[in-house]
């Protein structure tokens, strides 16, 4: 397996985009990582795009075809991969897959989601699909329901409390404060979220991520090839994924995500490196309580002290292990298919030195963990600055 990195990145802001289609979104996107990496469109040979749910949000499939129409780049192959909210995580790996083996030099990943043109209704409804659909959504399940059986558990097992899962909004939001490509740059408190009214008791509408429209995309390149092009690439060490049961009712747990311990532990193990190692992460709180069992189940806390870490700043920007620094989903903004390829863009940025306030000093190590639906699908990469 060849070494892979990242040479370029582009990103539209995280928004209601009223006044961009799907596929403005897509050029915006891909047109800045083409030019941020310094190749030519002519170089690229293949697109790998990650979006969830664009059938039911604006009526169009066949995507694939659509982003290599859209940027000019055919006749060169290009798929869209769906993992429900792990689209995007999804792409990138299969995309560094390909680049890996050989196959390819350069390939283009883009991560795509146009959700505000339906009613907060159908978007529920689009995104329940993410769940079992015959044995969750069909008997009125909507996903933060299933967020909420998953807080009550762990609140019930270990004494997690509602005002430490408000602590994960609180820190998020400060940090989104400082990214400009976020949904929501501004800061809250623990009593706002706490105000904000219940969706799926315990959580209420702060501790969920919004509906959000917006795209990202990276270029990634054999190692060889990215330290011809690009002053300062970010290697991807590993890509790793793994699956759970579809429905909660089939888990062994309630209180972790098994695909999440998977993927991290075949990640850590093809790095050889440990949780203390990982100088940042962004991790997939698309609910206030998934950050905590994301910084349990990645190995950063033991089982039960996530919610007591983010209370005691553990996990922000300065501490033991900043978590989100771009504001996570929570903040930053969740177009479901474009999360897992922007979360590679912060650690890309994060790594260049390129994060502005929200920069951690001296970060040599970076971790994304993105998860589809309520937990069947995680994937976990880890980078860190390529060595010349």
């Amino acid at each position: 397996m060849r070494s892979v990195s990242i040479i370029g990145a582009g990103l539209t802001t995280f928004g209601e985009h009223w006044e961009k289609s799907f596929r403005e979104l897509i050029a915006e996107a891909g047109i800045q990582a083409i030019q941020d990496a310094g190749v030519s469109g002519g170089q690229i040979e293949a697109i790998y795009g990650g979006a969830m749910a664009s059938g039911r949000f604006i009526g169009q499939e066949h995507i694939g075809a659509l982003i290599a129409d859209q940027l000019g780049l055919n006749p060169i192959p290009s798929v869209r991969l769906e993992a429900a909210c792990a689209s995007g995580g999804v792409a990138l790996r299969n995309a560094y897959l390909a680049v890996a083996s050989g196959m390819y030099d350069i390939v283009a990943v883009g991560g795509v989601e146009k959700m505000t043109e339906v009613s907060t209704e159908d978007a529920g409804f689009a995104l329940g699909g993410a769940g079992d659909q015959e044995t969750e959504l069909f008997m009125g399940a909507t996903f933060p329901a299933l967020y909420a059986l998953l807080a009550r558990a762990h609140m019930e097992e270990f004494g997690t409390t509602e005002e430490q899962m408000a602590a994960v909004a609180v820190k998020n939001h400060k940090n989104a404060v400082n990214n400009p490509f976020a949904q929501y740059r501004r800061e809250i408190t623990i009593e706002d979220v706490m105000k904000s009214g219940y969706v799926a008791s315990p959580l209420k509408l702060l501790d969920c991520s919004p509906i959000t429209d917006g795209a990202a995309a990276v270029i990634i390149a054999s190692s060889d090839v990215a330290k011809k092009v690009c002053e300062n690439p970010v290697e991807i060490l590993a890509s790793e994924q793994a699956s759970d049961s579809l429905a909660l009712s089939k888990r062994k747990s309630l209180t972790e995500l098994d695909a999440t311990k998977v993927a991290v532990k075949q990640a850590y193990e093809r790095t050889g490196l440990k949780a203390k190692d990982i100088d940042f992460a962004e991790v997939h709180d698309c609910f206030t309580i998934n950050e905590i069992l994301a910084t349990e189940d990645l190995g950063f806390f033991k089982k039960g002290e996530g919610g007591k870490a983010v209370e005691k700043g553990k996990t922000a920007l300065g501490g033991e292990i900043p978590v989100n620094t771009s504001g996570g989903l929570k903040a930053k903004g969740h177009p479901v298919g474009a999360t897992g390829v922007a979360q590679a863009i912060e650690a890309y940025w994060q790594l260049r030195g390129a994060a502005d306030k929200r920069q951690v000093k001296d970060a040599e190590y970076g971790l994304t963990h993105n998860v589809g639906g309520s937990g069947a699908t995680a994937v976990v990469n880890i980078y860190r600055r390529l060595e010349k």
